[in-house]
């Protein structure tokens, strides 16, 4: 089937409850093969560490797997936190990729460390590393470029393979950013959602066309999860809404099995702030979601959606995403 609008999927390589790392890898592997048959755009898998219940942390080694196991979906990373990194050390790992699978790798950076300020420190970087994000991009964006005369430090792969780098942000930081560098943006509403409209607005108000990028493209990042029902959609999502409580309250597990009755999991106020950390959340049967996915898109008028679906039970997230496929081919 071929998707109309741009969907594309962001993977975390979830571990369930009862499940282990090499589980969830082949899990995104396998997830990865069926999105290219059903017309998914992009692949791209995110940059967590100290998560006990994501398995992405090496996140161009993830890359790496699932690309040798596809042959043409977009893949990338959504993102790479560059704070955490050498500019250089990412530049060759990202040409790596791009000299083993040309024309297929993105790559997203966030300026967050995406973990904890103790697991910063076992990173060997320091809080103060994301001050100098800016520079850290134009320095990477450097080492994608044809060599300069005089260079004396390459990438090697990378020089002159201008693998496309996209800004990501959860925050306006990244939106002006993204704008002043002419860069595809990535916002990440999927758990961000009080800054979507702003951050586009200031994105595409001071878009500057550059080299990469003629015109300003964004994209957006939402929850969905889809089932035959609205009941049995929901019983599906008290993973993800025990997951975000669990971010409120400073506890990590993996992925959670669902539960009967979310609100005797989550007391008032936690239900408050986990639904509006939600708000970008699609959850029912396809035509209850294919109604609230349309209304954000004419709300948003983002150039393509990026989705996540942290499910417990694997079988349910890849039967979600199929039917996604079908809904956004009618979008």
């Amino acid at each position: 089937m071929k998707i109309t609008v741009p969907f594309s999927i962001l993977d975390l390589a979830p571990i369930p409850e009862g499940s282990n790392a090499s589980d969830a890898l082949r899990n995104s592997l396998g997830l990865a093969q069926h999105a290219e048959r059903w017309g998914y755009n992009r692949y791209w898998l995110a940059e967590h560490h100290n998560f006990i219940g994501i398995a992405s942390a090496a996140t161009s080694v993830c890359i790496a797997y699932v690309a040798a196991g596809t042959q043409t979906i977009r893949l990338g990373a959504g993102g790479i936190m560059l704070p955490n990194h050498s500019p250089l050390v990412i530049a060759e790992q990202f040409g790596t990729l791009e000299a083993l699978h040309p024309g297929r790798i993105d790559l997203a950076l966030g300026r967050a460390p995406g973990t904890d300020r103790e697991t910063v420190r076992a990173l060997r970087r320091h809080p103060e590393d994301s001050d100098a994000f800016p520079q850290d991009v134009l320095e990477l964006q450097a080492y994608f470029a044809a060599p300069q005369e005089g260079q004396r430090v390459q990438a090697v792969p990378g020089t002159g393979l201008e693998v496309p780098l996209w800004i990501l942000g959860s925050s306006l930081f990244g939106a002006r950013l993204a704008s002043e560098l002419g860069l595809p943006y990535a916002f990440a509403s999927h758990f961000a959602s009080a800054s979507l409209i702003p951050a586009l607005q200031i994105y595409r108000n001071g878009f500057r066309a550059s080299k990469q990028l003629e015109r300003s493209y964004a994209m957006a990042g939402v929850n969905v999860v889809v089932a035959d029902t609205d009941a049995e959609a929901r019983r599906l999502f008290t993973s993800v809404q025990q997951q975000f409580t669990g971010i409120l309250r400073g506890v990590r597990r993996r992925i959670q099995p669902p539960i009967e009755d979310i609100d005797s999991f989550w007391t008032p106020e936690e239900r408050v702030r986990a639904s509006e950390m939600l708000r970008y959340a699609f959850v029912g049967s396809p035509e209850t979601v294919r109604s609230g996915l349309s209304g954000f898109l004419k709300a948003t008028g983002v150039d393509e959606v990026i989705v996540t679906t942290m499910l417990h039970d694997h079988g349910a997230r890849i039967r979600s995403y199929e039917l996604l496929a079908e809904i956004a081919g009618s979008l």
